[in-house]
């Protein structure tokens, strides 16, 4: 496969296991257009003209000639400067490595994360969330994650690779959105009764099996094992966790269990209040998932695979 070809079957995917439908995202791609056609000429060369194609502004082929030929890649969750260098260690050595895709987002992608957010407020709607609510409170939490990101070093794995010749991919909301629709579909189809139903069917995932074998897999972290499930939401996209508020219109909407990567004390506490139960099914082993799914369409393209930085390869093709 071509460089852009891996780019584009990754953005492909990610929209085809969107919780959104297909005619939410025309409109958003649309909209971006007709804003980009109201800039000035010098505005339009600086502004990023993946985002008029590609709704994901966390995913993006960051350095590399588009039309180079990839037979062989190495993947990881976080890639950094020391897994660039790890990959050109392996090149040395004579495995070869014709690019580097990371998952969570470095450079630009990362600079954007903010931008995808606004996906959990149409996710949440699903659940019975009034979409103006969700709207309405995402808002300040993606604005939030946007200053907490501006001081990053965005460029440093980018700069990296560039010098050591790599084309560098990070490919984030499409893999949490395999992720996402793989678990949902999977307990939607045969809803569990109690919280351990739950655990039990998330450790017979083999990601979240390895996971536990670490001591890092599933864990109920609000309600206890003999306590019944009710509607079961999977929140593992839309970039990364999203405001206190959401918790409190889950619960009256009648969600009873969100199972989520991970979940920060503030947020913990306010499920308590609500009697809202949590999961954490564990960060990377979501990751791992999301990955492997992407991963496997790749390798039926005949890309071969290699992975590193806690990605744990698993094949279901």
């Amino acid at each position: 496969m071509k460089l852009k070809d891996i780019y584009e079957l990754a953005v492909k995917v990610g929209k085809e296991a969107d919780p959104r439908d297909l005619d939410m995202m025309v409109g958003q791609l649309a909209k971006v257009a007709e804003a980009f056609e109201k800039l000035s000429d010098s505005e339009k060369e600086l502004f990023d003209q993946e985002k008029l194609k590609n709704p994901y502004a966390d995913t993006r082929l960051l350095v590399g000639d588009p039309e180079k030929e990839i037979k062989s890649l190495i993947a990881g969750i976080d890639i950094e400067t020391p897994e660039v260098l790890l990959a050109d260690r392996l090149r040395e050595r004579g495995q070869q490595i014709d690019m580097i895709l990371a998952h969570h987002p470095e450079g630009a992608a990362l600079a954007s994360l903010h931008e995808v957010m606004g996906l959990q407020a149409d996710l949440w709607s699903q659940y019975g969330v009034p979409i103006h609510m969700g709207d309405a409170i995402i808002d300040s939490r993606s604005k939030e994650v946007q200053r907490a990101l501006s001081p990053a070093n965005h460029n440093r794995a980018v700069d990296a690779a560039a010098a050591l010749d790599f084309p560098l991919m990070c490919v984030h909301t499409p893999a949490d959105n395999l992720v996402s629709n793989f678990l949902q579909s999977a307990f939607d189809d045969d809803p569990p009764i109690f919280l351990d139903d739950v655990v039990k069917r998330l450790k017979a995932v083999p990601e979240y099996a390895e996971a536990t074998r670490i001591n890092a897999g599933p864990k109920i972290i609000v309600g206890a094992g003999n306590k019944r499930a009710g509607k079961v939401m999977i929140l593992m996209t839309g970039g990364t966790g999203g405001p206190e508020e959401s918790i409190e219109k889950l619960a009256d909407a009648g969600v009873g269990t969100v199972v989520e990567m991970h979940l920060s004390e503030k947020l913990k506490k306010k499920a308590e209040e609500c009697h809202l139960n949590v999961i954490i099914a564990g960060h990377i082993a979501s990751d791992n998932i999301g990955m492997n799914l992407l991963l496997d369409k790749l390798e039926s393209h005949g890309v071969k695979t290699a992975s590193c930085s806690g990605l744990f390869r698993v094949k279901r093709n």
